[in-house]
């Protein structure tokens, strides 16, 4: 099965549900990322504060991320290269990404 990964720029939370106003895309993709481990799914999400050796950890995103700065956050990556960048993937994306049916 393809590995999913979202980088993403610093945040106070993992999540950044936190505080008066919720941004409904990352309340999205947090419920995304949820549904699809909850079924086995390979889909992981790194914050550059709170997990920053993963971004140093993977040369694609490192590289990427030196030459292109964090306004060009977040990454997705599928088994390691990146497919999009400064933004989050739709749902079907998710799915196309990673070969999988909407069942």
């Amino acid at each position: 099965m393809k590995k999913l990964c979202i980088y993403e720029p610093a945040m106070c939370c993992e999540t950044e549900l936190c505080g008066v106003s919720v941004d409904t895309e990352l309340l999205r993709i947090s419920t995304v990322i949820n549904t699809m481990k909850e079924r086995g799914v390979m889909i992981y999400r790194y914050n550059l504060s709170n997990a920053p050796m993963e971004f140093v950890k993977n040369n694609t995103v490192n590289e990427y991320l030196n030459s292109k700065g964090v306004e060009s956050l977040p990454y997705v990556t599928v088994d390691g290269e990146i497919v999009i960048s400064g933004r989050y993937p739709t749902n079907e994306e998710i799915l196309n990404l990673l070969g999988l049916s909407a069942e």
